[in-house]
Order: C-alpha cells, then structure tokens, then sequence
C-alpha cells in the first residue's frame, strides 16, 4: 500500500522478531528518496527504520483508533496483516468477542472457555435479524443461511474450516443446534433431536486428543440438513472424508487414540462388559503409546453413557451396540499380540496366546486359522499359488493393518447406520449442509494425510476465490459503476499439479499399481516429471525422499515415506475370510463387512492370476473423488465461511499470541479474503452525509443527498480515481476513510480549539470583573469597619466605669444577703425535724390500732367459716343419708300401681299452678305472631304441613312453643359471646404476623398465577392442536356435537366420583363445567393408555358395595319388624287418648269463641284489644302446657303397657288399655277433672296422627332410596361387564385405536347417565314448585282463617310481601327460543364487528345481552339451557380468536366483553362480597336458582387466555418497530455519527422513508390505549396491558444493546434516554404512571446511564454499582466490553476498570443469564369491577339482528 499524497497519517506498523508487528510514530515525515524512517515506538524508544532498497517499500499504515474495534474487518481503512491482527487483538483480549466478520467470512477465536452466549435467549435474539444488524455469531450466520434458504429456495452450506483445537466442531454443532431450535420438527419423531444425538456418536469414534486439541476430529464430514415445504427439519445426511486409520494403530507422545476405546476401558467394570475382558487403558498396547490416557476434566466413564444414550435414540438396538464394543474390545486385544522372530524371514505367534485367544473368542474365528495367516500370507502368480511365511516386522505391520480394516469399515457402518436413522420418508425440499473439515496443515513431518487435507483445502480455496469474485462482480453491476478484472490469486495451477494427468496423485497410483513399486522410485518420477518444469514444485536440498509444493497459505515439504502403503491400505484378503467364517452373531459381521462386499465381488470377477487389489481404489482415487462430489455440491449451494482460529498452542482461555494467529490467518487466507472484499469501502450516502456533515458549508447542503456527497467529495479528494459514485452507495479507494476522517478530526479539533478559546477569553473577564468588584466592596467594608470600631472604643470605655460602679455595690449587697439566708435557712430545718419526728411517732400509733382491729377481725371471721362448713358438712351427710332412704322407698313405690296415682294427683296440682302464670305471659303477645309470619317466610315444612292438618289456635300454639324454646337456646348461647373477647383480643396479638405473611402469600400467589397462566397457555396451545387434529377426523366431527358433557364423570376416569342419586341432584350443574375442563386438557391426557390397576380397584369397589347394600337391607328388615311390633302396640292406647282429647278441645274452643262473641263491645272484642290479648295469650300458655302434660301421659301409657307385656305378653294392647281404666277408676277420675285428661288424648290422638304421615313418608322415601340404591348396583354391575369386555377388545387394538374406542365407549356411557340425571333434576323441580306454591295457599289460610294482616299483630308497619308492579317494567332478562341459540351466538358473537359496535354502541353491549339471557334461563330454572347457553358462548369466543386472533381489536375487544360478562356472573351472582356495591334494584336481579361459580372459574381461565394472546399479538406489531425507533433512529438530529460499515450492512440509524421512528411507537401506543378504552376494558387490565408493553420494548431494546456493538457508545446512551423519557411522558399524558410500567424500563434506564457515566476510578466503579442494582452483572461487564466510542474525543473503558467491576460485583448474586427473556408475560389479575348500568335499561340495536330476542 503507498501513502497517499495528502495524507498526514503518524503511526506505522513495523516488523517485530517476538510480537510479528510493532507499532510505531514517525517523528519526522517522510519525503520521497528518504532511505530511514524516524521512528518511536510505544514503549517510548526511538529507532531508525531502514527502507529496503529494492523494493523501497514503506511500513503499513495504522488505522484511527475510531476504527480499531470493528465488527467487520473490512470496515478497516487500511487492511492488512498487522491490522486485521490488532482488530482481533482489541475484540478478543479486551472486549472478550470471539467472533468478527470479514467481508463474507465470521472469524472465530477459540476462547478455551465455556461462554454463556450459546443458550436459548441467543438464539431467539439472533433469529429473524439481518446479518449486519447484530453482533456477529455462529447463530447470525446460521440464520442467514436458513434465511436464505427460506427466501431465494436455494440450498445453502456452511464451510466450517480451521486447523485442529481451533473450534471447528463446536461450531458446527452450534449451527446445527441453532437449526434444530428455530425451525423444529416436521414430525413427532423429534428428528433435531437425532441430528444433535448424532455429534456424541462421532465424536467418541472420530474424535482423538491430540497436542493441540483435546476433541481434535480426525476425519472430515459434511452434514446435509433436509428441510420440507415449511423449512422444518425433516432429517439429515452425513458424508465423511479421510478417516485417520493410522491413530488406531499409532499415537505420538501426549496424544490418545479414538475416544471410544478410553471410554469401553473405563466403564469395564459394568456386568455387561465382563464378557469383552477389558481393563485399563495402560494395558493395552493400542492405548497407552501416547502415554496420556486421561483428559483433564473428561469422565470416559460419564462419556460412555452419553454415547449409548445417543446409539439407543439413532436406534441401534442394545444387541448392535453389544456387538460394536465387542469388536472395539477385539481391536484392543489384537494390538496386545505378540510375535517371535524363528529368522529373519519367519516369525511365530506363541502357543495360546491370550490376546489372540480372547481376540478369536470376541470374533467368533478359529485360534489357529488365525495364528497362522497372521504370520503368513498367500502369493499368487500366473501358474501356481503358494504360501510364504512373514517376517515380525511385516507380521506387525499386517496386524496392524487388519485393526485399522476392522475399525474403518465399523466407523463406515456407524455413519451408514446414523444416516438410515436420520433418514425422512418425507420428500426433501431443500437442504443446508454443514461442512466440518480440516484446516490447513504443515507439520515437522509431514505425510500422506497432511497431503491429502491440503490438497482439500486448496480445492475449497478456489472455491471461496471464486465465490469472492462473483459477489464483487454483482456488486458492481448492482450500482452501476465501471469495473475491471479483479487481478486475485488463483490456484488453479497448484491443483492441476496434484489432480491432473501425470500429477502427484496420478504418479503415486501409477506407482502402487507396480509390483516392485516403492517410496523411493515414486520420487524420482516426481523429480523427473515436475522439477523445474513447474514453479509450484520444488525439491528439498538435502534429501532425494522429500517433495515441497507451494501451496496458498504456505509452503509445505512431504516426506515420501509411507506414500505407497497408506494409499495401497492394503490387508490381507485371507485374515478377511478367517473373520467372515466367524461363528458370532450375524451382527458382528454384517457390521465390518458389510462394506467390504465390493472388494469380494471384485476378487470374483478378477482374472484368475490376478488377486484383488488390483481392482481396488486407491485411497487417493477415492479421496479425490468423494472430493469432487462436495465440490460440485457446494457449487450447487450459496456458501457461508466460518473460519475458526487457534490464539495459542497452550489452550490458555482468553490468550492470543500474535505469531498463532497471524500463522492462523496466513493458513486461512483471511487477509487475502479481505484484499478480494475490500478493494473499495462503501458507504451509502445518507451515511456519508450523516458523518462528515461537519465539513460542509451550509450552502453546499441541498435537498438531494446524492449531489450533496458528489459536490463535497470533489473539494475533499482532488484524484476522482479514489472512489467512485454508484447507485445508492460510494465507493472508496483504500486509505481515503482515513484521509477523511482525519479531516473530520482536525475539523472538530479546530471547531474545539475555537470553542475553548471563546469559552476561556469569556471566564477570563468574568474573573476580572468579579475581581474588580471584590475589591471595591472590601475597600467599602475595611473602611466602615475600622470607624465602628473606634466608636464602640468610645463606648466600651464609658460602660466599663459604669459597670465597675455597680458590681461594687452589687458585691457588698450579695454578702449581706447571704449571712441574713443562711442564718433563716438554720431556723427552719431545726423547727421542721421537730415537727416531723412528732407526726411519725403519731402515725405509727395510728396504723398499730388499724393492724390490730385488721387481724382479730380476720380470725373471727375465719373461726366462723370453720365453723359453718362443718355444719354444713353434717347437714350434707344427715340429709343424704336421709335422701337415700327416701330414694329407696320411692324405688320400691315406683314399682307399684299406687305410684301412678300420686302422679296423677301431682298433674292435677301443676295444672292449677299454670293460672298464675297468665300474668307473665302477657309480655309474651308480640312475639306469637311472629314466629308465624318467620315460618311462613322461611318455609319450614313440618310446621306448616301441621298447621295444614290443625287449622286452630292449639296446633299454632305448639309452634309458638317451639319457637320459644329456640328463642331460648339461642339466648343461651348468646351468653358465650363473652368467651369470644378471649378470641378477638388474641386475634388482634396474631395481626402482625398475618401481615408479614400476608406480603410473602402475595408473592406466592403471583407465582402461582404465572405458572397457572403458562399452562393456560400451554393449554390453548394444545387444544388448537386438538381442534386441528379433530377436524381432520371427519367421524369425530358427527360426534362431537352429541357429547354430552357429565360423561367424563365415569369411575373409570375419575375414581373419586360415586354414583349416588344425591351428589348428582345436588351439583348436576357441575358436570358441564367439569367436562368443559377436561375437554380442554393437553392431548397427552386423552391418549393415556387404559389404567389396569384403576379397573381392578373398582371393580373390588363394586363388590364392597354389593356385601354392604345386602348388610344394610338385612338390618333394614329388622328394623322394620320391630317399628311394626311398636306400632300395634302403640297405635291402639293413642288413638283412644286422642279422640277423647281432640273432643275436649273442640268443647273448649266452641266456648271460648262463644265468651268471645257474647261481648258486643267492640273494643273488647276486636283482634288488637286488651282482652284479646289476655285471652290469646292464656290459650297460648295454656296449650304449651298441655303440650307438656300430653308427652308426660304418652311416657307413662307407654311405662305402663311395657310392663303389662312383661306380666302378660299374650294379651293384647286393647286389653291392657281396658285393665289400666278399671283398675284405677279413683286415678282416672282425679286425671280427669274438668275434661282435661280428654283435651290431653285428642292433643295425643292429633300428634299420632302427625307422626304416623311422617312415618310413613319416611318408610316411602326410604323404600325409594332402596329401590334406587338397587337400580345403581345393578347398573354398576352392567357397567362393570360392559368395562370388561371394553378391556378385552381394546388390548387387542393397537394403542392409538385403543384409546380412541375406550374414549368413545366412555362418552356414550355417559351421555345415558347424563339425560337420566337431568330427569331426576326436573322431577325434583317439579317438587319444588308444587310446594311454594302449597306455600302460598297456606299463607293466604292463615289470613283469611283469623281475618287479622301482619300488620294489625304488630305494633309498627311492616312492608307488605306481594308489591304490584306497574305494567310495562322490564326485568332485565332477554327470552330467545332454544332453536334460536345457534342464530345469537353468530350474529352476537361470530359475525360482530368489533369496530362498529366500539364506537356506536354502549361498551360490554355483547357481555350484558348474554348476561340478561343467562338471567331468563335461570329465572325459568331450565339448567340445559343455562349450560347450552354459556357452552355456545364460550366456543364462539374461541372460534373468533382463532379465526381473527392476529387483529388487535378483536382480541381487545372480547377481552374486554368477556371480563365484562365475568363481572356479572359475579355482581348478580348473590354473594354478598360482590352484593357490596349493587343498587336494591341490581340485587333483585341476582341469580336465584343456579350457582354458576364453575362457570364464572373456565371464563376466567378464557379471559387468561386472550390477554395472553393479546399480548402475543402487541408483540408481533411492537416487534419490528422497537429497535428501529428505540436503537437506531437520531430523534436527536447530529448527537450521534455514523462510523464506516464493512462489507456486512448494517441498519442505518438515519430515518429513511418505510422505516420506524420513535413517534411510530407512541402512535402504536396511543392507538392501542384508544382501542383498549372504546371498548370498555377495565382500567386496571388497561395498566397491566401498559405494564406488559413497555416491559416487552424494555426487554428488546436492551437485549438488542447487549449484541450490537455499534449501539454502545455515548451518544446512544443519549438518545435512549430521551426516548425513554417520551416514552414517560406518555404514560404522564395517559395517567397511568402508577401502572408500574415506567418500573419494567429501569433495567434500559439504567444500561442508558452506564454508557454516559464516567468509567475511569474507583470511584467510578463504586457508583457504577450502585446505580446499576437492576441490571445483572453480566449485563453490567457486556455493556463496558461493548461501549465503543464513536469520535476521537471519547476513550474506551481499560480492561482494569471492567475487572474492578467485577470484583466488587462478585458478591452479588443475580441470575447468570445475559439477555432479559423478552417473551415473560407478568401475572394478569381481573379485579372486580361492578357495573352501575341498570340492565332494564338496556336497549338492543336493530343493527345486531337480534330480533328474535324479546325484553322481559
């Protein structure tokens, strides 16, 4: 490169001997014809650079530090080796990037560290981006092939080349991983998960430790990913090149052989693998020359299973696998053969030898066939065949080669069993291959395999040359310039001399095929042939068995030892045929011949004379070939380099050595990829205007751009051959982005210079006048000060002789003072102790007297109730000695007759007693009627089907009775309120720890909701799964609409269900919820094979019931033969009792109402009168009465006809009732007295009556129950038959079928349950009906029969129950027909426009017509309706989002109506948490006959659900805009520059038309608020939503700052913080900063600030921390590696400062994961919001068409 004439450029790069390149300064310009360069290099030393002479070529230039740092190498003003070595020196050793784009190529640096930028956050970062916008990665070059791919429907590869330990395998794992996670399976056969599986199988038989890399592939493969229609992986293919066999036989010092063989060694010890006789891998010759057997950090034992994980999911079945390791195990045990020399040219293998004994065991061959062919071969000639013996040395040599035959041909079988597995029936529509092969190699020694990998290498070179070439040319013609022929180095001459006719390879097969060929004849035809004849071949000085080729990295010398042998890869055809009569498995030799069937078909077709290796492909032919098929599918394919470096050879993480990496770059020729790229820097010329605006004249500015560029670069660059004017781009010669940016500096330093000149010349006189006015002011106040100090003089001088005046006599009179206090102070203490002493020794005196009254007052009363409780005591045993005497005669009394006779008497006294009472039951009017009018209101049964059967005032007396005994109890226990003070002062002790808890179940139960969200939305991913997959099923389509809901609850599905009658009538309505539920679960669930175990549970269950249902009928028996004895005893003494007392009342009342009506006052006799009240409140208290005396002469006919059945049992009850009246005719009589025995027998007689009705319907009710009881056994029974033979067929059917029909038998069976349910449903219904209307007819009885209204019995007016309702007033309820159901749901839901209804009609309208026709269903109590209705309602609202679930209003729009109709199902549910706030109009439309709260749970599981994809769809809009208007777009015009892109184009941060601006999102913003309150949505939903947007543009933005170096720099920091700020401004203007979603951008904020604060101290450091607490260390330590400066005057952030960092972070403990996971939906909660809108009220537009629908 030549210096420019114009150029003031200081710095150079010189050569260095230790560090390859040294910068330095010149300190004196150069001149042409100047033979020294004055130079200073870094470290402060000068040196003389002398120019060569020759040549007189000048030391590179240095690029600015502007442009040091770059993401793409040919981004670089000047590229060359020194600075391509320096640019990845900065990235890698400073800012840890391992990757960097060159031109087409992504340069990766092998880190020796495991880095966290390989996860899944990375690959949803890098997935869908441009290749330019984002930091480069293995996975931006991935995307861009599978971009590709997609977009042009061209195969792609992706060339993945370095030497070995540079990272090649790794890398190409990480692409295909990236393959595997973003496009996904076709199919359920998890096919990425194979083609990962596939790496640890290759590795383990592929991979070897070697002294540069410890997973080093000795093999080269080519990995075809096939992709179908849709770009899903659908399978792969794999192509291996070169396997190096000689590692099976060889290893060099501190290598090991294939991992394989280290990993059967250490899992030796497993059961399976005694039979293979393994031990350590020091025992076995084939594994211990290298003498490292161990790799730090690798467990072989942890390996090997790996492997047999990944054989197993491939599908090597556990036999193949066996079969693989015992032939791996017999490769071991063949190198541990021995031979014995018998001469020179014989040798002998000892007499059972264990190695072979084992080898030929594991083999299945015959010791001795194989001892001898091990040690002899057969020579075959024209006329006869004979066996010849074998040296030891050939002997080895032929050992050795049968262990590498062995090896190759089972890594061939593995490879063509991974691809059998990887193989897809699918037709392949396209593909993108990965290409993992050798780098460039040149060695001490170098031989055959280095031979044939360079010869690779050159080929792919002239590939990527003439890749190069073809997008330069497109270029070109793209924007229209005028190009020449690019000159480049071609190599097509160094490939003509290895591949074509008399070449190397050519000559060395021509060689292998004579019979006395050697190493040392092939030589000397490649000196005869080539040397000096070719310039690319040369011949070593000081050896005749050595070769040099230049190839293009480097010149390489061949050794031609062993030449001959590796491409022959001869081995001996009879040890093949020993091994193939082998008496193993079939397996075993299928698995290593199976590939050498062509070398056996080619001995059988070959002239007798002639042996088989004269047929057989030299390895070099095969290599050749196989080579020139990748090439011509690469050619087929857009290609994608990856080329990976090694920085050190001593595995160092984060170490680079400059002369590793500049023999890297040489080797991988990315210094010459860069010259091909890089003839020309282009910029575009919005970006050329953007950054050197600055030196422009304002009238050089004009509105089109491109003229702008064209007029300013002719001032600036006076050689027009520099650039060159395309399209839409300019194009530099190299050097001139140096020149101008050297311009542009000098014209921002100048602008400084002039700023800072103004600015000090402004300070400077602002100090002078300050100065001057100082002064003035002190001069001003020095003066004043001085004159106030001479007059305070003055007057100090007059006060002190005034002072002195009075402290004179201030002194004396303070002495007197003080002898006339103390000599009073002595008086009064004398005369206080005397006072005091006296006043003690009378107090003492005083309390002595009251002590002593005290004390003898406490004795006399203790001597008293010593006294009283011994009295007591004797008086307690006195008279129970008494009590049990008299207890004893009473016992005896009681067994007699006469006993009775005194009860009688005693019944006649209680009566008496109960006139004197009538006065204390006067307080108890108000409460008689009371009791009537609560029990008619409360529909207490019994009561009012006694009050049927006794309309008179006795039976409404025994009810009042009854009331006033709970009246009583509930008094009672009103006495324990006192207890529950105890309780509340202990709960007030227990409110503080339930407030702390209380914070830590909010926190839990927000987890709880965020995992209860993600398997919603788990869920509605699989039930669109499942809706797909129904629909394709054309016979699930005709059943589907007939499944009835309550099926699922089958014991079968869910054993914890029973079948009783009660729990069904109970909670029917639960079923379709249940069902609805069930119906929604993930497909797993439903494709459960049938439980075996849950069967047999219930069909023992069956059998419980069976012995428990005759256990109970038995005891039933019993008890109905002892109820039916009791009966005829009873009936015949009650019925008797109850005639004659029902006659006595009906007496008593006749009178009564006679004394009544004989009065004709009217006050008297009128309902609310005193005297009425006298008289009704004696007949209540006296009926109460009666009552008592009727059970106390039931229990004593009782006592006495149990006894007359124990003296005669034979005699009947009429007998016994006889005997009893003439036996006691004096008792019956004295009982009988006024007729009031007869009044107590009719009470009795109408109480039996009242019980046997109740008797009876028990009896009835009980025998139903019984009869349903055996209907349900008898049915479990045909549903126990019915399940076995469903068993039966279905473990016949194959499991898809078998769930399938158990499914189907199930849905049927309980569709039949069902409709039986709902009979019995309506059967009750119907009872409940007929009795409220029973209810009704009582009522208006009770009226009409004491012609008295609930108003007249109390004192105040109370409401009255029926209200007239005036005609014409709406209920709020909505009638439609049930055919019509169909009808409202489509136009209601599925056809409604959401936009016409937001902006003309009431929000909510839909929710609020399905609430009013839920209300009519429930008001006409019809359940199947109820659930139709919500069941429709609740698909529909799916099907909408399904259809139209991509549109931001639909989806707002029914959260919003379903929120809504959730609100109501709660405000009209009856509760009274949601009743708080409801007009008295609203709770009269509450729900009365169903509980829908199963209902109101699937809503809001559906509400979840739509917010979740309301969320996903403000994503998918937000998505494209959020980088462009957040990152990329100045909102602040000329803060931030543009600094020169490389061949990767990156976005532009200049707004051009079609791009997003910040004003584009606070428009989507503003647009999404507007939607979300037209259509009602609840404010707090709204805040959440808000909360989940600036979260998601949070997250993007900053997860885009983590991967963009371009973006870190501080005027972006700038620019974010403004955007931010507008961002706030608009939840200000919103009112929704309490929303909590300016808190979701603190992280931005925070990364924001970190790129504007200073970075230097430790002081730095200390209030980085500090400020960065929502920001996680690695995001922290990303953004300092990361900040780039964009202008000269900014400075990058020292590798100390970070590592300061570090430190002080490191006790902090945050989550590892770099990149804020951007798809984290928060916990969304639905707060209660209850609606003021009357639903009367409600009107129903025409443009619904919902006119089938009527108001009720």
């Amino acid at each position: 490169l030549s210096y420019s004439p114009p150029l003031d450029i200081e710095r150079v790069w010189i050569p260095d001997p230790e560090e390859v390149w040294k910068s330095a300064e010149l300190l004196k310009d150069y001149k042409p014809g100047d033979k020294v360069l004055q130079l200073r290099l870094e470290e402060g030393k000068d040196l003389e650079y002398c120019l060569d002479p020759k040549t007189k070529e000048l030391p590179p230039l240095r690029n600015p530090d502007i442009l040091v740092g770059e993401n793409d190498l040919t981004a670089l003003s000047y590229l060359h080796e020194p600075a391509v070595l320096h640019n990845l020196k900065v990235r890698f050793i400073d800012s840890k990037l391992i990757y960097t784009y060159c031109g087409i190529v992504l340069v990766a640096i092998n880190p020796y560290e495991q880095l966290p930028i390989y996860g899944e956050d990375i690959i949803n970062a890098y997935s869908g981006q441009n290749m330019g916008d984002m930091d480069p990665h293995i996975f931006a070059v991935a995307e861009e092939a599978y971009k590709q791919m997609a977009r042009d429907e061209r195969n792609q590869s992706i060339i993945v080349s370095g030497e070995s330990g540079a990272g090649k395998t790794v890398s190409a794992k990480y692409a295909m991983r990236y393959f595997a996670t973003v496009s996904g399976s076709a199919s359920e056969a998890n096919v990425e998960e194979k083609v990962l599986a596939s790496n640890p199988i290759m590795e383990s038989i592929g991979n070897a430790k070697t002294t540069r890399n410890d997973n080093s592939s000795r093999f080269g493969k080519y990995i075809e990913i096939g992709f179908d229609k849709r770009y899903r992986i659908i399978g792969a293919n794999m192509r291996t090149y070169l396997l190096e066999k000689s590692r099976v036989v060889f290893q060099a010092e501190e290598e090991r052989n294939y991992h394989i063989f280290y990993q059967l060694c250490a899992s030796a010890a497993l059961p399976e693998f005694k039979t293979l006789r393994l031990g350590n891998a020091n025992y076995f010759h084939y594994t211990k020359q290298g003498g490292s057997p161990v790799i730090d950090g690798i467990d072989d034992a942890k390996e090997m299973v790996n492997t047999r994980q990944a054989c197993t999911l491939l599908g090597i079945s556990d036999s193949y696998q066996m079969g693989i390791f015992r032939i791996l195990a017999g490769i071991l045990h063949l190198g541990n053969v021995e031979f014995a020399s018998r001469d020179s040219d014989s040798c002998a293998i000892p007499p059972k030898h264990d190695p072979l004994t084992i080898f030929c065991d594991l083999m299945g061959v015959e010791y001795e066939e194989m001892a001898h062919w091990l040690c002899h071969r057969k020579l075959a000639t024209a006329t006869e065949t004979y066996i010849k013996p074998v040296s030891k040395l050939h002997a080895i040599n032929a050992r050795d080669a049968l262990a590498k035959h062995i090896y190759a041909n089972l890594f061939n079988w593995i490879v063509d069993h991974v691809n059998k597995a990887l193989h897809s029936t699918v037709k392949q529509h396209s593909f993108i291959g990965v290409l993992d092969i050798y780098g460039f190699e040149t060695f001490e020694i170098n031989s055959f395999e280095q031979f044939c990998i360079n010869y690779a290498n050159e080929k792919l070179q002239q590939q990527f040359n003439m890749h190069v070439f073809k997008l330069e040319q497109e270029e070109y013609m793209k924007e229209q310039i005028p190009w020449t022929l690019i000159d480049f180095y071609d190599n097509q001459p160094c490939i003509n001399l290895i591949e074509a006719k008399m070449g190397v390879l050519d000559l060395l097969d021509e060689e292998c095929k004579m019979p006395k060929g050697s190493d040392d004849t092939w030589a000397q035809k490649l000196y005869n042939t080539h040397l000096n004849k070719c310039a690319l071949f040369e011949k070593p000085r000081l050896s005749n068995k050595a070769f040099i080729i230049k190839h293009f990295a480097d010149k390489v010398e061949y050794q031609c030892e062993g030449f001959l042998e590796k491409n022959k890869d001869t081995v001996y055809e009879e040890q093949i045929k020993v091994l193939k009569s082998s008496k193993v498995s079939i397996r075993i030799i299928f698995i290593f011949f199976c590939s050498y069937n062509a070398l056996s078909e080619a001995s059988s077709k070959a002239r007798p004379g002639q042996t088989s290796k004269e047929h057989k492909k030299t390895v070099g032919h095969q290599f050749r070939n196989s080579l020139h098929l990748l090439m011509e599918t690469l050619n087929a394919t857009t290609p994608h380099y990856v080329r990976c470096i090694k920085p050190n050879d001593f595995k160092f993480p984060f170490t680079l050595l400059s002369a590793t990496v500049i023999y890297n770059l040489r080797e991988l020729s990315v210094v010459w990829t860069d010259a091909i790229s890089v003839l020309w820097n282009r910029w575009t010329y919005q970006e050329f205007f953007s950054r050197y605006r600055v030196l422009m004249k304002q009238k050089d500015v004009l509105s089109d751009r491109k003229q702008t560029c064209k007029n300013v670069l002719e001032k600036l660059i006076l050689d027009k051959d520099k650039y060159q004017f395309g399209k839409t781009k300019i194009f530099f010669r190299a050097g001139q982005v140096a020149y101008l940016e050297k311009i542009r500096a000098d014209k921002l330093r100048a602008a400084c210079i002039r700023i800072q000149k103004t600015i000090r010349g402004w300070l400077m006189r602002k100090k002078y006048m300050r100065m001057r006015k100082a002064a003035i002011t002190i001069q001003r106040y020095v003066r004043g000060y001085q004159a106030r100090c001479y007059a305070k003089f003055l007057r100090r001088t007059r006060a002190a002789i005034i002072i002195q005046k009075f402290q004179r006599m201030y002194v004396v009179r303070k002495r007197y003072q003080c002898m006339r206090d103390a000599t009073i102070a002595l008086q009064a203490l004398l005369r206080g102790y005397l006072v005091r002493n006296k006043y003690q020794m009378m107090l003492r005196e005083h309390k002595s007297i009251i002590i002593q009254k005290h004390i003898r007052g406490w004795l006399a009363r203790v001597h008293y109730r010593r006294t009283l409780k011994a009295i007591v005591y004797l008086q307690c045993c006195y008279r129970r000695m008494m009590a049990k005497r008299e207890l004893k005669k009473l016992k005896i009394e009681a067994r007699s007759v006469e006993r009775y006779k005194k009860l009688h008497i005693g019944l006649e006294n209680k009566i008496m007693q109960l006139q004197r009472k009538i006065d204390e039951q006067v307080k108890l009017r108000e409460n008689i009627w009371k009791p009537c009018v609560f029990f008619c209101s409360t529909g207490h049964s019994l009561q009012i089907s006694s009050l049927l059967n006794n309309q008179d005032a006795f039976s409404i007396c025994s009810i009042v009775q009854s009331y006033t005994y709970r009246t009583d109890e509930l008094h009672d226990r009103s006495n324990w309120s006192s207890h529950f003070g105890f309780l509340f002062s202990v709960t007030e002790t227990m409110e503080k720890k339930l407030v702390e808890e209380t914070k830590q179940l909010e926190l839990d139960l927000n987890d709880e909701r965020l995992r209860y969200q993600n398997l919603l939305n788990e869920f509605s991913r699989l039930e669109e799964r499942y809706d797909d997959l129904k629909d394709e099923m054309n016979l699930m389509v005709v059943k589907s609409s007939n499944i009835s809901v309550c099926h699922f609850f089958s014991p079968v599905c869910f054993p914890f269900f029973t079948y009783s009658s009660a729990s069904f009538s109970s909670g029917s309505g639960i079923c379709l919820d249940f069902l609805l539920f069930f119906l929604k679960q993930e497909p797993s669930e439903k494709k459960a094979p049938l439980d075996m175990s849950l069967f047999l549970k219930l069909q023992k269950r069956v059998t419980e019931l069976e012995q428990e249902k005759q256990s109970l009928q038995d005891e039933l028996d019993r008890k109905e033969e002892q109820a039916l004895r009791a009966k005829a005893k009873y009936e015949s003494l009650k019925r008797q009792e109850l005639e004659s007392e029902n006659k006595k009342l009906k007496n008593e009342l006749n009178e009564l109402q006679k004394a009544l009506t004989e009065t004709r006052s009217p006050e008297v006799t009128a309902p609310g009168a005193p005297a009425y009240r006298v008289l009704l409140d004696q007949l209540t208290s006296v009926s109460e009465e009666l009552e008592v005396r009727k059970e106390e002469v039931l229990i004593l006919r009782s006592q006495l006809v149990s006894q007359k059945e124990a003296i005669q049992p034979k005699v009947n009850t009429s007998q016994e009732v006889h005997w009893v009246v003439k036996q006691s005719p004096q008792d019956y009589h004295m009982l009988n007295e006024d007729g009031e025995l007869w009044l107590v027998y009719e009470g009795l007689k109408q109480a039996n009556r009242l019980l046997e009705s109740q008797l009876q319907s028990q009896k009835k009710s009980h025998e139903n129950e019984l009869e349903s009881l055996r209907g349900e056994i008898q049915s479990l029974k045909e549903e126990n038959n019915r399940q076995q033979q469903l068993l039966a067929q279905n473990l016949q059917l194959p499991p898809e079928a078998r769930i399938e029909a158990s499914l189907q038998h199930e849905i049927t069976r309980l569709t039949n349950e069902n409709l039986d349910l709902m009979e019995q449903l309506e059967k009750q219904d119907k009872t409940v009906r007929k009795l409220k209307k029973q209810l009704k007819v009582f009522a208006k009885k009770i009226e009409k029969d004491f012609n008295i209204s609930p108003g007249q019995i109390i004192d105040e007016p109370i409401r009255p129950v029926n209200i007239p309702r005036k005609e014409k007033d709406f209920q709020g309820m909505l009638e439609y027909k049930k055919e019509d159901e169909q009808k409202l749901v489509k136009n209601l839901i599925l056809e409604l426009k959401p936009r016409g209804v937001a902006v003309n009609l009431i929000p909510g309208l839909p929710a609020y017509i399905l609430f009013m026709c839920v209300r009519h269903a429930d008001y006409l109590n019809d359940d199947q309706k109820v659930r139709s209705l919500l069941t429709s309602t609740i698909n529909g609202i799916k099907k909408v989002l399904k259809k139209r679930g991509d549109d931001f209003e639909t989806v707002s729009f029914w959260l919003s109506n379903t929120c809504r109709f959730l609100h109501c199902l709660k405000q009209y549910s009856g509760e009274e948490g949601f009743m708080k706030h409801n007009t008295p109009r609203q709770n009269e439309h509450c729900l009365t006959n169903f509980d829908l709260a199963e209902y109101r749970q699937v809503l809001s599981d559906l509400a979840i659900q739509i917010y979740q994809q309301l969320v996903r769809v403000l994503e998918n809009i937000l998505q494209p805009m959020i980088v462009s208007g957040m990152l990329e777009h100045e909102t602040i015009q000329g803060v931030s520059g543009v600094k020169p892109t490389g061949l990767r184009k990156r976005t532009s941060s200049i707004a051009d038309e079609g791009t997003y601006t910040l004003d584009s999102i606070i428009r989507q913003l503003n647009s999404f608020h507007s939607v979300m309150c037209q259509h009602g949505m609840d404010p707090e939903l709204i805040k959440q939503v808000v909360k989940q947007m600036f979260y998601i543009i949070g997250a993007v933005t900053l997860n885009n700052l983590l991967l963009r170096k371009d973006m870190c720099s501080w005027s972006k920091g700038m620019q974010i913080r403004y955007n931010v700020s507008q961002l706030e401004e608009w939840l200000r203007d919103k009112n929704l900063m309490n929303s909590g979603a300016k808190e979701t951008l603190e992280p931005l904020i925070q990364a924001a600030q970190l790129l504007q604060v200073k970075k230097k101290t430790d002081e730095d450091a200390e209030a980085i921390c500090s400020m960065c607490n929502a920001l996680t260390t690695a995001q922290i330590v990303k953004v300092l590696n990361l900040y780039t400066p964009v202008n000269e005057f900014e400075e990058r952030v020292l590798v100390s400062f970070i590592r300061t960092i570090q430190l002080r972070l490191r006790d902090r403990k945050d989550s590892p994961q770099l990149l804020m996971d951007a798809k984290h939906i928060f916990p969304v909660t639905f707060p209660f919001n209850p609606s003021s809108l009357a639903l009367e009220t409600i009107q129903i537009p025409a443009s619904l068409g919902l006119g089938f629908i009527s108001r009720v």
